[in-house]
């Protein structure tokens, strides 16, 4: 199975990366059979030709997570389009979208409803949507630096605990396909597998070129990580083998595709899990990856949140502070307090009733005795 894959390159990059050895294709002279023919190869490398279709507006963008419905670079024969000598070995690379439309299918290509990612190759000559491309030679052969996969051989696990993996091709001297500073797009050696591709036209006549990924029973090297396996291409010869409709017949082209009998792989972060997460974090070996950052907040519950926490410490200031009438209460108690117990030169108290009617008495009396003492 391959459900993603990475493929950060240019599309300078990729022609560079996609580099093959020149090949002429030559009648033996002396064979009784006229189209006997002669493979040569020689010392020159050939760049591929970058074709850029339509696609209904869609381009290729590099990613470290690619994902079906994606655009991607994809490597044909250029006989699809030039009858001329010269091309029958040439290569082509065409960007196309991952995953075939149908056919048959009308209206918007987004939404045929089927998952078509993959083609297993048990099933493909009894497929209604794969058996026309294979059997018209639209063989193509798609490039990444390596593809994702998830451990499901073994315990059940829930998706998404499941452990995820790059898998990819060894590299040469101390290059690391997760480390761009460590290979250049000369020298890295990409991972390449067979698939198939097709035309599918829109009402207005717009063009999108699709393909899908040939996967087939893993065999030792990958059962103990996923029972599926995508047909990879290791060798020139197998490459030019399946590209090579005009020359190598459709039973010649499948007993090209045999399980890989050289891959590596490391453990990745789920990063990968989301085809959202385009970090370069994705792909590089989990104790090496820095720890995402957390997604920003929405701003709607950032909002109530807010709102919540001023709430918060509102309550929790009404709580621990007295309120105005408390206040007053207390200053007043202070105050009446502390007249009760003022020293001399402090205001005198205020005087009861019994002091006060004693003290008209005495008046009254006073009184009495000089009105007397006039008398006489």
């Amino acid at each position: 199975m391959c459900g993603r894959t990475c493929l950060t390159l240019d599309p300078d990059e990729v022609l560079c990366a996609c580099k093959y050895p020149k090949k002429t294709v030559k009648k033996e002279p002396d064979t009784p059979k006229e189209d006997a023919v002669k493979e040569e190869y020689d010392s020159r490398m050939e760049t591929p030709e970058w074709r850029a279709e339509f696609n209904l507006g869609r381009r290729y963008q590099a990613s470290y997570n690619i994902a079906p419905t994606d655009i991607t670079p994809v490597i044909v024969s250029a006989a699809h389009f030039s009858d001329a000598d010269d091309q029958k070995c040439s290569r082509v690379v065409m960007p196309m979208m991952w995953g075939m439309i149908p056919f048959w299918h009308k209206g918007d290509y987004k939404r045929h409803g089927l998952t078509t990612n993959n083609c297993r190759l048990e099933h493909l000559m009894d497929s209604k949507l794969y058996r026309g491309p294979f059997k018209r030679g639209q063989r193509c052969v798609v490039v990444c630096e390596g593809f994702y996969e998830w451990q499901t051989a073994g315990p059940a696990k829930k998706p998404s605990e499941r452990e995820a993996y790059l898998v990819y091709v060894p590299q040469q001297g101390d290059a690391k396909i997760y480390d761009k500073s460590t290979w250049s797009p000369a020298d890295v050696k990409l991972l390449r597998m067979a698939g198939l591709f097709d035309v599918w036209e829109d009402e207005s006549g717009d063009k999108m070129y699709s393909y899908s990924i040939i996967t087939f029973q893993s065999s030792k090297i990958m059962s103990w990580m996923h029972y599926r396996m995508p047909a990879i291409l290791e060798t020139e010869e197998q490459m030019n083998d399946w590209l090579d409709f005009k020359r190598v017949s459709d039973s010649e082209a499948l007993a090209t595709l045999r399980p890989a009998q050289s891959l590596q792989w490391h453990r990745v972060t789920k990063l990968v899990n989301n085809s959202r997460n385009k970090s370069e974090e994705c792909n590089k070996p989990m104790e090496l990856a820095a720890k995402p950052a957390k997604p920003p907040m929405n701003k709607t519950m950032m909002a109530w949140l807010n709102v919540r926490k001023k709430r918060e410490e509102q309550i929790k200031a009404e709580q621990s502070d007295p309120s105005d009438d408390e206040e007053q209460d207390k200053q007043s108690e202070a105050k009446r307090k502390c007249s009760d117990s003022s020293p001399t030169g402090s205001p005198a108290k205020r005087p009861r009733f019994r002091d006060s009617k004693k003290t008209l008495q005495q008046s009254a009396g006073s009184s009495d005795t000089d009105v007397k003492s006039g008398e006489r």
